[in-house]
Formats: C-alpha cells, structure tokens, sequence
C-alpha cells in the first residue's frame, strides 16, 4: 500500500541491514523500498566537532523491523524481572528497559565486525548482536544452553563470533579493554572500530581517563559510549560529577550528545562517530536515556526518584512509542498490528523460557574449566598440602 503522509505534532515525518527472523516471518503489504525522511526529536550537541544532521532517510521495513526488535527486548526484561522474583534468576541482574533504543540505533549503522563491549547490563546489547532469547534466558538461570554456559550470568552475557565482548561486573573496567579491542583492529589494519559502552556511575573512573588519553594519542578507533540513564546506583548524576555533561569529558577528544531514547539519533550519531574515529580516532558519545526498573533487582528505583519522574518519562519519551507513532502516521502498519507483534513477542519469549528450564545445569567439573590455559592445568593439593586431591586442566 502506498504511503500517505501525514503531519504529527510530536515527530516530523523523520537501516538496519539485516532483520530478525523474528520480523522477517510476518508480511506488511506496504512497500519496503519507499524512503521515508524523517527528523532526530532534538538536535545533536557537538564538542570540538560539527554535529551530523538531523534529517535521516529511513524505509518502511526498518521502522518495523526497529518497532519488532526493541519489543522483543522489553518483553524478555520484564520475562527476566518475573524469573528474578521467582527465584529462577538468581545472583545480580541488571535490566534494560527503556534503553532499547541505544541498543537498536547502534546495530543499524555498525556491522557485526565491529566490535562491542559494555557493563553488566548486557541482555539486550547481546540480543542485538544476533544472540538468542533460549541463550539469553538459559544464561540468567544458569543452565549449559546459555551463551556463557550458565557460568556467567547476568553480567557475564559474550559473543565471540559477533564481536561482542561481554558484559563486565567491575564498574569502568571494560574501557580500557575496549580500548585494547580497538588497538588490536588499528595493528592489524582492519576498517572496523569497537563501541566502548559504560554508564554515567563509571563516568568518574580513573581508569576511563586513562585508557582514553592512550586511545587519543594512538589514534585508535574506539567510540566511547556513555549511556547517561541519571543515576549512578540511586545517586543522581548532579550528585556525583561537577560537570554532568559527559561528552565534553575527553577535553582533547571531540563528543556528541544525543537523544539515547531516539533510535534514529543514535543511528545517526553512531554512523557519524564510525566515520570519524576510523580517520581520526577515539570519539565520546553521549546517550541521554532512562532505565525504567531499579538499578538492580534489590533495587526498587522509587526511593531516589518519583513515581512521576518515571512515568513521565514512559509517556513522552518511551523508545518503542515513539517508533509506533511515525509507523501509525505514515499508514505502515495498524494498531492491531502494532499489538499482534507485542503479542507475538511475548509467545516467543514464553517459548524460549520453557526451553531454558529444560536445560540441564552445569556439570561439577565446570567449575575448573575455562580458568587456565589448556595444557597449563595446575594440582589442586588437601590441606594438608601433601596430598594431591585432583589435577585441573
């Protein structure tokens, strides 16, 4: 069906390259190839470098294929948050709801050479990088289907073979081994570049500092990607830096602010910041976006903010309704069918939970697997220390 173009007070009428299976088995009879232009919900805030447009060409799949993805996303975060309360999950978990637009505009500008690697609140990212949701869910109960083999966890979701390094439980740790993923690529003279993600709690470690002064004066292609969500653990971001403006940070690296609850702007931005760190090196983006849940799952998230705070920010900034109201005003899909994708995500999600719990539990011997080199093994002695009590590969 062709498109009628239709004005919106909230949006003007404003790619990812591949779509998930998970679209691609439901047919919209509108024309996929249709270019549709549309505009970021506020401007890009450049330091020491000139912001990308605002003006972004997009087609009718991929406004299905954003809509399809980051409804997935919810569902299996708010699936996690139930197993987590029926002490299926158990440990720290960390959830992303709200943030899916970062995850969902960073995949569609990149490719999956390009290198990922963030903090403990990795579901999502690594449901971008083309992990599955039987993966995702064997890994929060620990069972051998997981993607680290029930051995990680929440925080501990890897993809090796998408370039997605894992999430990391130490708090800025994983900046400096980003930086070290995007020095490997400069050596060995690939066109690639690593997204460094951390949140606005990390934004204060020394360690950011210094891996960025070491990127910055290598030139190495790496993208630092502060996700700004307000609150360090319950501690708002005014209470914790003296310059909250987390793009302005690097001083001698250019930065970008950008709408995080936009997946378009972050497409845009993170398109632009590829360009830019494969000729110039290292560049600071900065992602303003929300988690809707707790900092964790001990965490209720009402007792350092309001209740209206929170749904203030679900009724005008929500990621997925902002995609559902230019699909609605552009005649690309109807409200019911809106709802039937919702509906479909959450079967799907069901679906992958009911397989998860059939997944056997690591085997004891695990535990020493993984540790050491193959071949490096070490003697595990009593206490006694004379007693040679097992041998460890």
């Amino acid at each position: 069906m062709a498109l009628a173009r239709r004005s919106s007070n909230l949006l003007k009428p404003l790619s990812t390259a591949s779509s998930s299976s998970f679209l691609n088995r439901r047919p919209f009879s509108t024309d996929d190839s249709t270019t549709i232009t549309i505009e970021t919900s506020v401007p890009f805030t450049g330091h020491n470098c000139e912001p990308p447009s605002r003006s972004i060409d997009t087609t009718p799949k991929e406004l299905m294929t954003f809509f399809t993805d980051m409804a997935l996303m919810r569902r299996m975060e708010i699936a996690a948050d139930s197993l987590y309360k029926s002490k299926l999950i158990r440990g720290f978990c960390h959830l992303y709801d709200g943030q899916e637009a970062v995850s969902i505009g960073m995949e569609a500008a990149i490719t999956k050479k390009d290198c990922i690697i963030t903090a403990y609140r990795d579901h999502c990212i690594f449901l971008g990088r083309g992990g599955t949701l039987l993966e995702s869910f064997a890994e929060l109960m620990g069972r051998q289907a997981g993607c680290s083999r029930g051995k990680g966890g929440s925080m501990h979701f890897y993809k090796k073979d998408a370039c997605f390094f894992g999430g990391h439980g130490i708090v800025g740790a994983q900046v400096p081994l980003g930086c070290g993923l995007a020095f490997a690529q400069k050596y060995r003279k690939e066109d690639h570049v690593t997204f460094t993600m951390y949140g606005d709690g990390a934004a204060n470690q020394g360690q950011l500092f210094e891996a960025l002064n070491m990127a910055a004066l290598w030139d190495l292609p790496a993208i630092l990607v502060c996700e700004n969500n307000h609150y360090g653990m319950g501690t708002a971001e005014w209470r914790a830096a003296k310059s909250p403006a987390y793009y302005k940070r690097g001083d001698y690296v250019p930065g970008l602010k950008v709408d995080g609850m936009d997946a378009f702007a972050v497409k845009q931005a993170c398109k632009f910041a590829k360009e830019h760190a494969l000729k110039n090196g290292p560049i600071i983006l900065e992602m303003d976006t929300y988690r809707y849940h707790g900092h964790s799952m001990s965490d209720p998230g009402s007792t350092y903010r309001t209740r209206d705070e929170i749904s203030g920010v679900r009724q005008e900034r929500d990621p997925i309704e902002r995609i559902r109201k230019l699909i609605l005003a552009h005649d690309i899909a109807t409200e019911k069918e809106l709802k039937d994708i919702e509906k479909l995500a959450r079967k799907e999600v069901d679906e992958a939970i009911a397989k998860a719990k059939e997944s056997p539990m690591p085997d004891d011997s695990e535990l020493f697997t993984n540790v050491y080199r193959k071949g490096y093994g070490v003697e595990s002695f009593g206490a006694d220390r004379k007693e040679v009590r097992a041998t460890l590969p």
